[in-house]
């Protein structure tokens, strides 16, 4: 893509789309950021064209012209107890937002689409799978967010129907400091309470949030790929190594474990995705030349917490 075709980003200001924006700065690309608060848009060295929306429905005046869609919006999975409500919430703001968006695509001349659609999804899609090592052509589960991530992800592919190709980046864990799993992660070995969760044993499939940015940044220059690329750091670690890593950067014990019941307890059907273990892959990435900037946990913790 040249520098000047614009690219549209959704979630522009959560966690993935702040940075994400920041790299696309320094790149010189033209972005047109999505945001239900223009007014309060975060100011940045090289602003962004913010552009309004309901986070649901797209305009299709913000996707006409635009030369890629990175659509990155989503209500927070670890907001909460996974109530009616937030079961609701979660689907629609993936599942209902993407189908707008394809639906949008669609009503436009094919000279004004996007010829990239990149789409967010999770490791959630996956079946919890042991030790056994989960790559892109591995069985999806059949829970509340892997069922939502299926969902999802067909809608995004549905795009490729009206010419345009087709992206689904399944995130693992992202790291970084400024939000996310990590600080949550951070908080009790800080206070001298960390410890595993349940035996630690599960595999957990963890990225650097700079490298999922590559990852992304790398599928808008290379129109070779396409389709589901698991977004995950290539040496995936068991939770009581996430225990142990955790606690030598931040120089804190990590004496606790906190019991399996007690999870399940405070947090029902999502308590799953911290006991479950995923061995995730990011064969795609590799196949396709990609080289992690932190590929070993000790250098991503210390990149955001040393």
């Amino acid at each position: 893509m040249t520098q000047s075709q614009e690219i549209l980003v959704s979630g522009a200001t959560g966690l993935i789309g702040r940075r994400l924006l920041s790299a696309l700065a320094q790149d010189g690309a033209a972005v047109r950021a999505l945001t239900r608060r223009p007014d309060s848009a975060p100011r940045l060295a090289a602003p962004p064209r913010w552009l309004g929306w309901d986070g649901r429905s797209f305009p299709p005046e913000a996707v006409a012209g635009a030369a890629a869609v990175v659509h990155l919006a989503g209500e927070p999975v670890f907001g909460g107890r996974l109530t009616p409500a937030r079961r609701e919430k979660i689907r629609e703001s993936r599942v209902a937002s993407t189908r707008s968006l394809v639906a949008a695509i669609a009503g436009l001349p094919p000279p004004q689409r996007p010829r990239l659609l990149l789409s967010a999804s999770g490791v959630g899609y996956y079946a919890a799978g042991g030790d056994g090592i989960l790559d892109e052509d591995s069985a999806p589960g059949a829970g509340f967010l892997a069922t939502v991530c299926r969902a999802w992800e067909a809608e995004a592919l549905a795009a490729a129907q009206h010419g345009v190709r087709c992206v689904v980046l399944r995130i693992g864990v992202a790291l970084a400091r400024e939000g996310g799993a990590l600080p949550l992660m951070a908080r009790p070995f800080r206070f001298g309470l960390g410890g595993r969760l349940g035996d630690g044993r599960q595999w957990v499939p963890w990225i650097h949030l700079d490298d999922v940015v590559s990852l992304i940044r790398a599928a808008l220059a290379d129109d070779t790929w396409t389709g589901p690329v698991n977004a995950v750091a290539p040496q995936p670690v068991r939770n009581a190594k996430l225990t142990r890593e955790l606690a030598r950067v931040l120089h804190r014990p990590a004496f606790f474990a906190v019991p399996a019941f007690a999870l399940r307890a405070a947090l029902g059907e999502f308590s799953g995705e911290l006991l479950d273990s995923r061995r995730c892959a990011p064969r795609a990435a590799l196949a396709r030349g990609f080289a992690f900037a932190y590929p070993e946990l000790a250098s991503a913790l210390a990149a955001e917490l040393g």
